[in-house]
């Protein structure tokens, strides 16, 4: 698997999740892989790229705003959302942005 996602021709949109966490793992990384098999199971879903360093970013492509939506609403998320901002991050931000135009090699 690319660890930058094959996406199609735009538009489509993209969820930028910025975060930066709280010490030690306290079972995000089984959820984090969690989250990702389940988005990939999701309508509409495109994608995912994700970087950890101090700052981490985690951008999934989705074909229309309505399946944004119904990602963001899945009771499964809904509980991992709580989490994180229980015990995981410190902070974070979530953008949603219109893809209009891609390209690379």
């Amino acid at each position: 698997m690319s660890l930058i996602a094959n996406t199609p021709k735009p538009p489509y949109f993209a969820v930028i999740f910025t975060s930066t966490r709280t010490e030690g793992d306290n079972g995000y990384g089984e959820m984090a892989n969690r989250m990702v098999e389940l988005a990939q199971q999701q309508s509409g879903f495109l994608g995912v790229e994700s970087a950890r360093e101090e700052v981490g970013i985690t951008v999934s492509y989705w074909a229309d705003l309505d399946s944004i939506k119904v990602w963001k609403a899945n009771s499964e998320h809904l509980a991992a959302q709580k989490t994180g901002r229980e015990a995981w991050y410190d902070s974070f931000k979530v953008r949603i942005s219109k893809v209009e135009r891609d390209y690379g090699i």
